[in-house]
């Protein structure tokens, strides 16, 4: 059996791991050859490809970002660049070709919405969540959250002394489109004063006076984490716009820190090396036992897969009744 194997969407700690967990099970497990993809799916359309060998795969445990490279490309979206091709029927032609009896495509909503639309028109797939927001229904984590957590957590710990010399606010971003995954557990395991989540509206009024309360407290500074896709005035960036909307409301030095790509680089965590281990080879399992059109997926503590159809356009969005909202509001954190 011959399988090929992609990395699409935005890069994340924990691909390589992966690349490696579903290579080595396939290679020594199974006996399996393995084709590369470079660049996504849009290596699928150009035939950029190789030969993964074991050696190939030394030293992709800890290493960040992914060998395959990536891509932003759609093949099923419509508008663009106008060309001739019809690109999912070339790319079903190019895995005929390059003699693939499976695909594992890696990657996050977009990529599942692909391979899903994929495994419509016959082609055998698999395929792995894999996101830093942990937006991907389905599945209880992916790799990559915990190593964008850990790069967050860190970041506040150390806002927290200069907030605190300068008897400031000090408002976080961190990333997760429209979910709040990153936020609220980086907020809650950095000692945030307020979180806010896109999953929860805010009253700024609201905000200001907690901050103000704090002050009378005795507590100079706060800390302020809040996800990027919270609702703003469409002008300027959330941490920008919650700093000066904070400034305004307590006349407190507010200032802001945008964390960005630092979240999604560098090595993966231990336990995001362990999990993209344990995804990768559940994956090749799952390719073995010629159970296609299906996501890989971690459900309490125990490695599992989920129809490709039920995944593809649905969102894992934070819920007012997470034990971490819950604990967080009896113990004073503001969520707006």
């Amino acid at each position: 059996m011959r399988i090929g194997i992609l990395t699409a969407g935005g890069d994340c700690p924990g691909i390589n791991a992966t690349i490696r967990g579903v290579c080595k099970t396939a290679i020594h497990h199974y006996g399996m050859e393995v084709t590369g993809i470079h660049s996504g799916f849009q290596g699928l359309l150009t035939k950029e490809v190789e030969e993964v060998t074991d050696e190939s795969l030394s030293g992709l445990l800890s290493m960040g970002g992914t060998i395959l490279g990536t891509s932003r490309e759609k093949p099923f979206k419509r508008g663009g660049v106008v060309t001739d091709v019809d690109k999912p029927t070339l790319i079903a032609r190019n895995v005929e070709e390059l003699g693939l009896d499976c695909l594992v495509c890696i990657g996050g909503n977009g990529t599942q919405k692909t391979a899903a639309r994929l495994a419509e028109m016959g082609l055998n797939i698999v395929s792995v969540p894999k996101t830093i927001d942990n937006d991907i229904w389905g599945t209880d984590y992916c790799f990559g959250f915990d190593s964008a957590v850990s790069i967050a957590t860190d970041a506040i710990d150390r806002l927290h002394s200069t907030a605190s010399a300068h008897k400031r606010v000090m408002v976080i971003e961190v990333m997760g489109h429209k979910a709040g995954w990153i936020a609220l557990h980086a907020g809650m395991a950095g000692g945030g004063d307020v979180i806010l989540i896109p999953e929860i509206g805010y009253d700024i009024h609201r905000i200001g006076d907690t901050i103000l309360q704090r002050l009378k407290r005795g507590k100079p500074y706060s800390i302020v984490v809040v996800a990027e896709g919270i609702r703003t005035d469409g002008r300027k960036r959330a941490a920008e716009y919650i700093a000066q909307e904070i400034e305004y409301e307590t006349g407190i030095e507010t200032r802001e820190t945008v964390l960005g790509y630092i979240q999604r680089g560098g090595a993966p965590t231990p336990y995001d090396r362990n999990l993209a281990t344990r995804m990768g080879g559940h994956a090749t399992e799952l390719v073995a036992r010629g159970e296609t059109g299906r996501m890989v997926a971690l459900r309490g503590g125990e490695m599992t897969s989920v129809p490709l159809s039920e995944v593809a356009g649905r969102l894992k969005a934070v819920t007012e009744d997470n034990d971490l909202v819950v604990q967080g509001r009896r113990m004073g954190i503001c969520f707006g």
